[in-house]
């Protein structure tokens, strides 16, 4: 009898939900555990979200969390350092960090394959990820054909009956951190300010606090206007988009890579 285990890194977005409809069809769900790693900084649907696909899969939602309940906030000032769009502690500390710590205490790598749900666009990051999850054998199947783009999946998660997360419907490209990711780029804090102003101005806040503490020209965006990279801070952010929308990248939503940017530590 086959005893391998198989763990999805389960995000509450679109791609882990269909990593995990691939594995339990190939699989199982005896097999199959959906590992959470909350930030508590998630929008309040992506919980809804986990609920209906749980159902839907036939597999509990396994939780894990930083042992301090901390959100990303609270892990840059402890860190003394303020994440951003290239290095983000929060990633380490509670994704890798609480997900490590349970795949060690309850599974053996010789026995295990974690699964991360990166797709075919991201596939050149599969390297650094089998390096980073070592000694567990990594694999990513939407990497592979058949090829689904995201919005073939959000539409297929709906003819399945499932709620989609308000971050999705709003236009973010990816479900975490209410939206207020730090790897985000100018068109992902753009749309916050417009949708949600009041987590845009708590990050402006946490941004400016840090920038107090520690004494620093710091921030969570860069400034490339010019030819010159600066940093560009999110209450200056806020007063271009104000005063003067048409300098903004409108492009540049970033991206989220809790489970695969193996290098936040």
């Amino acid at each position: 009898m086959n005893s391998t285990k198989h763990v999805v890194m389960w995000s509450g977005g679109i791609t882990s939900w269909a990593t995990a409809r691939h594995v339990i069809r190939e699989h199982g769900t005896a097999s199959t555990t959906l590992l959470f790693a909350d930030t508590n900084a998630e929008d309040e649907t992506l919980y809804a979200f986990n609920d209906a696909a749980s159902a839907q899969l036939g597999v509990p939602i396994t939780r894990v969390a930083d042992p301090r309940e901390r959100d990303p906030w609270q892990v840059f000032e402890d860190k003394r350092w303020l994440g951003n769009t290239r290095i983000a502690q929060c990633s380490h500390v509670l994704k890798q960090e609480p997900c490590r710590d349970w795949l060690a205490e309850h599974t053996d790598p010789a026995d295990t394959v974690v699964y991360v749900g990166i797709d075919w666009t991201e596939e050149e990051r599969l390297p650094g990820i089998v390096k980073g999850w070592a000694p567990w054998t990594v694999d990513a199947p939407l990497t592979r054909p058949p090829i689904r783009h995201k919005e073939q999946l959000l539409a297929e998660a709906r003819a399945a009956g499932l709620p989609m997360p308000r971050l999705y419907r709003l236009g973010f490209a990816h479900n975490n951190c209410g939206g207020a990711c730090v790897k985000g780029g100018q068109a992902q804090w753009a749309r916050l300010l417009r949708v949600f102003p009041e987590r845009y101005a708590r990050a402006e806040a946490a941004e400016d606090k840090m920038r107090r503490l520690l004494g620093k020209d710091v921030s969570i965006l860069r400034d490339r206007t010019g030819g010159d990279t600066k940093p560009l801070t999110l209450a200056a952010l806020r007063r271009r988009i104000q005063q003067q929308p048409d300098q903004l990248d409108l492009f540049d939503e970033g991206g989220c890579g809790c489970f695969t940017d193996m290098n936040a530590a």
